[in-house]
């Protein structure tokens, strides 16, 4: 299955699931825990968390990098970190609103 805005992603390494918001603009997987994502509601091989990308994903927000163009939106919180090509995603924080004063 080809990475496209809007395509569902399970980990195969803890419960953790997401949506594409943006593609990569290079060819690969989505990552969770250092291991590829599965595409969701089809059969993966269970694997094994990755030192160092144990930081965990929060439900509700976005990670991206800059650098491959990926945006993910997490939609089921897990232990692993989300990333991509061993690389982990930095979460998008929210914009200051400026005051209203």
């Amino acid at each position: 299955m080809s990475m496209k805005p809007g395509s569902r992603w399970k980990s195969r390494v803890c419960d953790a699931e997401a949506v594409v918001v943006r593609p990569a603009r290079a060819g690969g997987l989505p990552q969770c825990g250092g291991v590829d994502m599965a595409p969701l509601g089809e059969p993966a091989e269970t694997a094994e968390l990755r030192p160092g990308f144990d930081g965990g994903c929060i439900v509700g927000k976005r990670y991206r990098d800059e650098a491959v163009g990926i945006e993910l939106l997490c939609t089921k919180a897990g232990a692993g970190s989300l990333g991509f090509g061993d690389t982990r995603l930095a979460m998008v924080e929210a914009k200051q609103l400026p005051s209203s004063d």
